[in-house]
C-alpha cells in the first residue's frame, strides 16, 4: 500500500512507498492504494487527477491509484453507490452488463458503481456515458450530474456536437481529456530504468528484407502512401494489401505478422491522420508487439515521445524527406549494434489495462471541480489538433507566418 504523504508548511512532499512491489494493475501486482492523502492548510487532496492539476499528463495510474480521501468523520466517500447510465446501450460495451459486475470483477479500488442502459433512470444517474454519438437525453441535468462524451476515433471521423456548455468530462485518447482511453498504455517498472543495459536476442538476426507494411485505406488524409511510395524510391518497402503489389489475406494474419518478426527489420505504422496524441493499433500491436521497429507517422513526435517505451521507435518528422529517412534506415541495416540498440526498451515495464471503468467509477467519487466544455467542438478539433501532412512542415509554416 501507499503510505500517507507527509506535509509540512502546506508544502506537497513527493509520496513515499514503504511497502515495495507493482501497484496493483500491473501483471502481479500487489500495491493497493490507501485514501488519498490531503494538505492540511486547504483540505486538497495531493493526487492529481485532472487536466488543469497536471497539464501534459495522462494521469491514468494516479487515477488507478486513487480512493478519496477520509472525511472528517473518519469516512471516506467511496462506499456511496453511483448510477452510471450508458446511453447509447450496452451493445458497443460487450461484454459490459448491467450492474456492478465491471467493477467488482476487475477487483476495483473504488467499485461501488453501477452501470445502466435504462434510459428511464437518467434523471437520477450521477453519469451519463455517451460513446460517440450524443443524442439530449430529454431532461434538464441536474446538480452534480456528469455529462460525459468517449471517442474512440480521430475528429476526422466523429460527431460534430452542435450545443455548447453539454459535456462536464471527455473520455478519449487525448492526454488532456478527464479520463484518458488510450489505445495502450506503457509504464515502466522503475521510471529510473528506461533501457536495458544488456540485450539477450539480436533482432537483426537472419533479417534480409527491410521494410514491410500492411495497409489497406489508400486515401488517407495524411498521404502515407504517397510518403510510403517516396521512401520505395530510396529502400525496398513491400507493400501488402489492397494498397500494394503483395498479398497476405487477414484471414492468415497470424502467418502474416510471423513473417514480419522473421523477414523484416522495420514497419510503417502509419496512422490515416495525423491528429493529435492519436496513436493506434497500429504502432502499439503490429509494431511494437512484434520484433520488428517501427517507423511512425501519425500525432506529433512530443506526443510519441511522451507515450512510447523510450527509443523504441523512428518518426518520419525526424527526417527532411523520405530521401534522408532511406539513408538512415540503410545505416541502420548494416550496423546491427546501432538497429538493436532500438530493442532496450524490451523488459524494462509493460503496457496496462487502464481499466476505464475502475477509474470512471473512482472520479465520480472524487470532489471534482463543476465545470462545462463551453464549445467542446473547438477543444476537440480547434487549430493546430491536426494536420494534412508533416508536422515539421506544420510549425515551420506557422512560424514563418505574418504575426508567427
Amino acid at each position: 500500500m501507499v503510505a500517507a504523504t507527509s506535509i509540512s508548511n502546506g508544502r506537497e512532499d513527493v509520496p513515499q512507498e514503504e511497502e515495495q512491489g507493482r501497484p496493483w494493475y500491473m501483471s502481479g501486482g500487489t500495491r493497493w492504494p490507501v485514501p488519498a492523502a490531503k494538505i492540511r492548510k486547504t483540505g486538497r487532496r495531493i493526487l492529481r487527477l485532472w487536466p488543469h492539476e497536471d497539464p501534459g499528463s495522462d494521469r491514468i495510474t494516479n487515477q488507478l491509484m486513487f480512493v478519496p480521501p477520509v472525511s472528517s468523520t473518519g469516512e471516506s466517500n467511496g462506499h456511496r453507490l453511483k448510477k452510471i447510465l450508458i446511453f447509447n446501450g450496452l451493445g458497443s460495451w460487450a461484454p459490459l452488463k448491467p450492474g456492478r459486475d465491471v467493477f467488482t470483477q476487475a477487483r476495483c479500488p473504488v467499485d461501488t458503481c453501477t452501470v445502466t442502459s435504462d434510459k428511464a433512470q437518467a434523471a437520477d444517474a450521477d453519469a451519463i456515458l455517451y460513446k460517440d454519438h450524443f443524442v439530449n437525453p430529454g431532461h434538464p441535468r441536474p446538480p452534480r450530474q456528469v455529462w460525459i462524451l468517449y471517442f474512440l476515433e480521430c475528429p476526422y471521423h466523429t460527431q460534430h456536437v452542435k450545443f455548447n456548455d453539454v459535456f462536464n468530462w471527455t473520455a478519449t485518447y487525448r492526454r488532456d481529456s478527464d479520463i484518458v482511453a488510450p489505445y495502450e498504455r506503457w509504464a515502466y517498472y522503475d521510471e529510473r530504468v528506461k533501457q536495458n543495459s544488456r540485450l539477450d536476442h539480436n533482432y537483426a538476426a537472419n533479417k534480409t528484407k527491410k521494410v514491410a507494411w500492411f495497409v489497406s485505406n489508400c486515401g488517407a488524409r495524411n498521404r502515407r502512401l504517397q510518403y510510403a511510395h517516396e521512401l520505395q524510391k530510396h529502400i525496398s518497402v513491400d507493400i501488402y494489401g489492397a494498397c500494394g503489389s503483395k498479398k497476405c489475406p487477414r484471414s492468415t494474419a497470424a502467418k502474416c505478422f510471423d513473417m514480419l518478426d522473421r523477414d523484416y527489420k522495420f514497419y510503417l505504422a502509419f496512422e490515416n491522420s495525423n491528429c493529435k496524441d492519436y496513436i493506434t493499433e497500429k504502432f502499439f500491436v503490429n509494431g511494437l508487439g512484434r520484433n520488428v521497429l517501427p517507423i511512425v507517422m501519425g500525432a506529433r513526435p512530443e506526443d510519441y515521445a511522451r507515450t512510447a517505451p523510450y527509443r523504441s521507435y523512428i518518426h518520419v518528422d525526424e527526417f527532411e524527406s523520405p530521401q534522408e529517412l532511406a539513408a538512415y534506415l540503410h545505416r541502420l541495416d548494416a550496423d546491427d549494434d546501432l538497429y538493436n540498440s532500438y530493442f532496450k526498451w524490451k523488459g524494462t515495464g509493460e503496457f496496462i489495462n487502464t481499466y476505464f471503468f475502475c477509474r470512471l467509477c473512482a472520479m465520480l467519487h472524487d470532489d471534482f471541480p463543476n465545470k462545462s466544455y463551453r464549445d467542446v467542438n473547438d477543444w476537440w478539433r480547434g487549430p493546430g489538433t491536426c494536420t494534412g501532412g508533416s508536422w515539421r512542415k506544420a510549425a515551420k509554416n506557422l512560424v514563418s507566418a505574418p504575426g508567427g
